[in-house]
């Protein structure tokens, strides 16, 4: 009897030590926000460069509808331009979408290692962003969390601190809006002069959100990692 007590109590010390380096096994997350904001930054620049042709192109197609038609150098000219920024665009996009899912997963499972009680697996941070439906909701709804249980945890230890959610839901707002005008891009038929002019009023409107929501995207990810190496002091 003695013998099975004295077991069952190595038992739960082993348990409980395991816990512990369980708890403590922090990843480091710093550089991955760093690469993050580096690629939004990147964006954000060829936003504000596809605005800018875009406007010409809305310029030349308004010519066009006037019958005041330009020179085919300037047509040209024009295509070659929206090609190349399209191209570049899409590349850096698609790059920082995954540096931005990175951090964020690894940012959820840190914050995993510190609390039992969340409310997804740390695959959901990545895998939500894909699923149809549910990506107009969860990846906001981790977001929120992260902020809310990191709050919470180094509270104690840093009440001073300005950390809170206040941001998310403009940060989540535009980021809808972004892709509802994205899908309308991406599914408008263009035939004539002036749904090519409808296009690229669509196509500035996408640019003008996308400039303003690559600041807050930045702001967003500085303020939880300006946070995060605290959790490094919670057990």
């Amino acid at each position: 009897m003695i013998y099975v007590f004295c077991g069952a109590s190595e038992y739960t010390l082993n348990i409980i030590i395991n816990k512990k380096i369980k708890m403590g096994s922090l990843k480091p997350n710093k550089q991955r926000a760093k690469n993050a904001i580096i690629l939004i930054w990147i964006v954000f620049a060829l936003e504000i460069a596809s605005f800018i042709s875009n406007y010409f192109e809305y310029d030349l197609l308004l010519k066009i509808s006037a019958e005041n038609m330009p020179d085919t150098l300037d047509i040209d000219v024009n295509d070659s331009r929206q090609s190349t920024l399209a191209l570049l665009y899409s590349i850096a996009f698609i790059i920082s979408a995954i540096t931005f899912i990175m951090w964020f997963r690894r940012a959820y499972y840190n914050l995993h290692q510190r609390t039992r009680y969340l409310s997804y697996s740390e695959g959901w941070a990545a895998g939500s962003w894909f699923v149809p439906i549910l990506n107009l909701f969860r990846p906001y709804q981790i977001m929120r969390e992260l902020y809310v249980e990191t709050r919470k945890l180094i509270s104690k230890n840093a009440a001073s601190i300005d950390f809170t959610t206040s941001l998310l839901w403009l940060w989540w707002t535009l980021w809808i809006i972004n892709n509802i005008i994205g899908q309308f891009i991406f599914r408008y038929d263009v035939e004539s002069t002036d749904e090519f002019i409808t296009f690229s009023v669509a196509n500035m409107l996408d640019n003008i959100v996308g400039i303003i929501l690559a600041p807050i995207t930045v702001k967003v990810i500085k303020d939880y990692s300006n946070v995060e190496p605290l959790l490094m002091n919670e057990n």
